[in-house]
Formats: structure tokens, C-alpha cells, sequence
């Protein structure tokens, strides 16, 4: 199961897995997106499904999990964020920002922890985190707020789970290129200042996080849990 996954880091992270030979269940509120999605997957030969749901509903989404098979995947991945100074920042921006990256991906891990749990599966929570899960940045504290948060919830759940063989790690991207980040991406000035800080010196693609989605989905990841994996171009080295 793919959350978020009508574009983006979702959508690559769906199409990895169809491509590494899972059944893919894509996830998000764009059922047209969805569908665009799953007919590109079968396309060449994947296997997907679109199921509409907003995870923020979060009865919705725990109804939605109990009532499919049981999957032993789950890319944790729906999020959003709103740079401002963080004097400027207002309830209404808070509620958004952790109601989305916090809240709904904390109880999304919890209704797809208890079907594994219940049926005595296996599993890997891939939680989307970021580099500013690891870093403070200017104009970004709402947004660090919650990526620290998803990386603490991550190392709790690994603790708690392992016992059952579930695994749960963070996947932690640098700026990558999708439709969320080209707004501030554009900016000249920004993008500048966030090449000066990639020692590899190039912004993220989708496809650069889709190796890393497989690698924690399988068992070549069979010892990794509570860790991250940092696909950032080098910014956190320093």
C-alpha cells in the first residue's frame, strides 16, 4: 500500500514496487490520478489497484485497511508543507501540517500495524520522512516539527514491533523535483541556496527514491529497522 501516491514520491514509489513484482495498492484523494497511475503500472505489466481515500479521515482510512487483504507493505508517504517564517506561521498552517505528516501517517501506521498484527504477518512500514527530519532549515520549522516527529515515531515502532518481525524505517530525501516543491524550487535565490548545501550538487528526481523504496520493502533490508535512510546528496554530512 502506497499513501500519496497519485504523484510525486508516491506514484515513483508504487511504480518501484509494481516493477520489483508486488500487487500495489496506490492511495490518495485524486481518484483520476490514481487511475492514470494504475493504467501506466499495467501498462508494462504490473500489477495495481486505486483505492480513493483521504488519510486525514482518520475512520475512513482504518475502515479502508480492515476491509482489504492483508498487505505487508506500507509506503507511509502522504504529507505537505507550507514554508513560512515561523513568526508568520498561523494555527490553521499548524493544524494542515501535522494534521497531514503527523497525525494521519501516525494512524495510518497504527491501522496497518494492528491487520498485521491480528493476522501474525510480517511486514515493512516505509515512513516518508526528509532530511529536515535530521536538520533545522530557515522558513521551515512547521515542516522539521513534523519530520522529527515521523523519525521518533519510527524508532518507537521499531522497538515495539520487532518482536513480530515488522520492520519500520524512514526513507529521507533531500529537495526533490515533484509538484509540491517546484513552486519554491523556481525561485532562483532558493534553488541556489539549497545546491550550495547538496554536496552532490544537483536536485533529487523521483527515480533517485524509487532504489531505496525496494531495497526497505525486501529482505535485502531483513536487519534494518528504527533507521534512516538518507537520500539527501550529502546535505546532513556536515
Amino acid at each position: 500500500m502506497v499513501t500519496g501516491a497519485g504523484r510525486g514520491i508516491g506514484l515513483a514509489a508504487a511504480a518501484a514496487l509494481a516493477t520489483a513484482g508486488a500487487h500495489v495498492t496506490l492511495i490518495s484523494r485524486t481518484k483520476n490520478e490514481l487511475d492514470d497511475a494504475v493504467a501506466a503500472i499495467k501498462a508494462v505489466g504490473g500489477s495495481a489497484e486505486a483505492l480513493a481515500a483521504d488519510v486525514t479521515n482518520i475512520d475512513q482510512f482504518r475502515d479502508l485497511i480492515n476491509s482489504q487483504p492483508v498487505s505487508e507493505i506500507l509506503v507511509n508517504n502522504a504529507g505537505m508543507n507550507r514554508p513560512k517564517p515561523m513568526i508568520d506561521l498561523t494555527v490553521d498552517d499548524y493544524d494542515a501540517v501535522m494534521g497531514l505528516n503527523v497525525k494521519a501517517a501516525f494512524f495510518a501506521a497504527q491501522a496497518f500495524v494492528r491487520r498485521l498484527v491480528t493476522a501474525d504477518r510480517p511486514g515493512s512500514i516505509i515512513n516518508i520522512s526528509s532530511q529536515m527530519g535530521h536538520v533545522g532549515a530557515e522558513n521551515r520549522t512547521l515542516y522539521c516539527a513534523s519530520k522529527w516527529s515521523i523519525e521518533g515515531l519510527t524508532k518507537a515502532m521499531a522497538v515495539e514491533f520487532g518482536s513480530r518481525k515488522i520492520r519500520v524505517n524512514t526513507i529521507c530525501p533531500t529537495f526533490i523535483e515533484t509538484p509540491m516543491t517546484r513552486g519554491f524550487l523556481s525561485d532562483a535565490d532558493f534553488r541556489r541556496q539549497v545546491l550550495e548545501k547538496i554536496k552532490l550538487k544537483r536536485l533529487g528526481r523521483v527515480d533517485d527514491v524509487m532504489g531505496g523504496i525496494v531495497f526497505l520493502a525486501s529482505d535485502a533490508s531483513s536487519l534494518m529497522t528504527g533507521s534512516s535512510l538518507m537520500l539527501d546528496g550529502g546535505w546532513t554530512a556536515e
